[in-house]
């Protein structure tokens, strides 16, 4: 009886926080209505001025402005703090700007159903989130309605991300369990899951969050090649620092003083010598010269 009384109070306890967090309300209004079955994913930034509710004092951008053409890809450079990650929450509208309009084909996103928005919207991050349930359901959790998802999709959705022959190598295969945040898996093999989700989807805006720059050199290979199907007729953000990831972009925007200072394509901004995004990947060459000359 003593045993059950302590259980009891774990659960009392964990119980309370729940109870708050379902009785907590939006801090702005989720009831957009537009939704439109034309999808083209031009997105803008138009003068956009953001500091984080809990750092008011603080600001991450100011005025604000960049353009991502619909189907073209845009990689989002710049040193840590610059607030590339942010630019990823805004337009997943976790956070409403301070000031200044983000739009999607022409329509201000706080018009825009957020539910809806977010079903054609595809993120990969850094560090993938993955549930303590089985691979299959893991994949299937990228779909509006994962319990409609047949297996065959799961297949076909492991088979470009590269994650296919990896799962199928498991004693259990997709029905093996991942553990609490995928502390089963490896880096890379969490990584091919999480786009093997992003694929099922099928989504119109693709966020690529630094999604290969904790990988080594193999891993990083085979989830390239995975983004690269993922990234195919879709309008794609990429933050990045790798020089392998930026070059295949259709231009490259470098984010300095809360703002967009340099906007191009990746080889006139890297011929200009005293441009930011130049300084940025000669201190990454440097780096990497470094690194070599450890092993060595």
């Amino acid at each position: 009886m003593s045993s059950f009384y302590s259980e009891l109070m774990k659960g009392l306890g964990a119980g309370t926080r729940l109870w708050e967090l379902l009785d907590r309300k939006p801090e702005f209004p989720l009831n957009g209505q537009y939704t439109t079955d034309q999808l083209r994913g031009r997105l803008e930034f138009s003068d956009v001025t953001f500091s984080y509710p809990t750092r008011k004092e603080v600001p991450i951008f100011s005025n604000l402005s960049l353009v991502v053409p619909s189907g073209s890809v845009m990689a989002v450079v710049g040193s840590s703090g610059s607030g590339k990650s942010t630019l990823v929450s805004l337009l997943l509208r976790l956070y409403d700007p301070d000031a200044g309009t983000i739009t999607i084909d022409g329509q201000d996103l706080r018009d825009l159903n957020p539910y809806w928005l977010r079903s054609h919207i595809g993120t990969v991050s850094q560090e993938p989130v993955l549930f303590s349930c089985s691979i299959r359901e893991n994949i299937a959790y990228g779909a509006v309605d994962p319990d409609s998802v047949t297996m065959e999709e799961v297949y076909r959705a492991a088979r470009m991300a590269n994650a296919h022959d990896f799962i199928q190598d498991f004693p259990r295969g997709f029905d093996t369990v991942v553990g609490e945040k995928g502390v089963l898996l490896s880096g890379g093999q969490k990584q091919r899951i999480a786009i093997a989700r992003a694929l099922l989807k099928n989504p119109k805006i693709l966020l690529l969050d630094e999604a290969t720059s904790a990988l080594d050199a193999e891993n990083e290979f085979l989830v390239q090649e995975a983004l690269e199907r993922l990234m195919e007729g879709g309008t794609v953000v990429v933050i990045a620092h790798r020089l392998s990831t930026i070059q295949n972009t259709d231009a490259v925007a470098v984010l300095a003083s809360r703002r967009v200072a340099e906007c191009g394509r990746h080889a006139d901004l890297l011929a200009d010598r005293h441009g930011l995004f130049r300084k940025l990947m000669e201190k990454q060459a440097f780096l990497q010269e470094d690194q070599k000359q450890a092993l060595h």
